[in-house]
């Protein structure tokens, strides 16, 4: 079972706005705060905590298609649950990838996602749960 996972991010504040935001449509909460991170979790689900990255590490930039953490998926109650945070992330500027495919990125249309950029450029995925 994971219990947690830790992000280094490059600024604090735009990746507080980014994903206390956004993740509060989906049941997060902020459990945590302090002068360099935060942790919001979902009950006792595994949670997740964004420290600000030390500045003798800042210039080592990030590519979710190098090594290491590629994305994060999150599975959500239903489609429109989906359709409701692509609209939270087009009335904000959050950058959808693979719009011209949504919902159906992956292919077929039984995975149903949205496919979106944090402030840093890590994937986010937001599925919505399989319907009978």
């Amino acid at each position: 079972m994971l219990h947690h996972v830790e992000i280094y991010v490059s600024n604090l504040e735009r990746s507080h706005a980014f994903w206390a935001s956004l993740l509060a449509q989906i049941g997060y909460e902020e459990t945590g705060r302090w002068n360099d991170g935060f942790t919001l979790a979902h009950g006792n689900h595994a949670y997740l905590t964004f420290v600000q990255v030390a500045e003798k590490h800042a210039h080592r930039p990030y590519h979710r298609s190098g090594v290491g953490l590629n994305h994060l998926a999150f599975r959500v109650e239903d489609r429109t649950t989906v359709d409701r945070l692509r609209q939270v992330c087009r009335d904000n500027g959050i950058p959808c990838l693979y719009d011209e495919r949504y919902p159906f990125a992956n292919g077929g249309s039984d995975y149903y996602a949205l496919f979106i950029e944090d402030p840093d450029r890590i994937k986010v995925e937001f599925v919505a749960a399989f319907e009978d």
